[in-house]
């Protein structure tokens, strides 16, 4: 169960994720809306820290950044921002999601080969060919 809970979490945070991303006001400013979103993020991530942390010390772990936290929260922004904009275009909520994790499968793939030396293997080729072919009758 601790193998699988985090991929729960993942799931349905993603589903409340992109239903709030797609009614999103298109008449509201999409920076305007991630103002608010980040500080009730910051306010949730602040509660949770102390929740789980008892008596623990939030500049203390400050020290030990580097710079992937600030890197994270503006790719975190770029994720935000690309869905408003994509579902203000008009993308349907059961596609765009979906052809992003097609893409992002088949980029990260690379990604282990080339930054964590992870083998590309022939079942990892074949997914690639699933998933492009599966992009190609999505939007077809």
């Amino acid at each position: 169960m601790s193998y699988i809970w985090p991929i729960v979490l993942v799931v349905a945070a993603n589903i409340m994720y992109q239903i709030c991303a797609k009614e999103i006001p298109s008449e509201m400013d999409t920076m305007a809306s991630m103002t608010i979103t980040y500080l009730v993020g910051a306010g949730c991530s602040a509660i949770m820290y102390f929740v789980m942390n008892k008596g623990g010390h939030l500049l203390q772990e400050y020290e030990k950044m580097n710079a992937a936290p600030a890197l994270l929260g503006v790719s975190v922004v770029g994720l935000e921002v690309g869905f408003i904009f994509a579902y203000k275009k008009g993308w349907p909520v059961s596609t765009a999601s979906l052809v992003q994790s097609a893409f992002l499968a088949v980029a990260l793939i690379f990604v282990g080969a080339l930054l964590y030396h992870e083998a590309i293997t022939v079942n990892k080729v074949i997914g690639i060919v699933i998933c492009l072919v599966g992009l190609y009758f999505i939007n077809k």
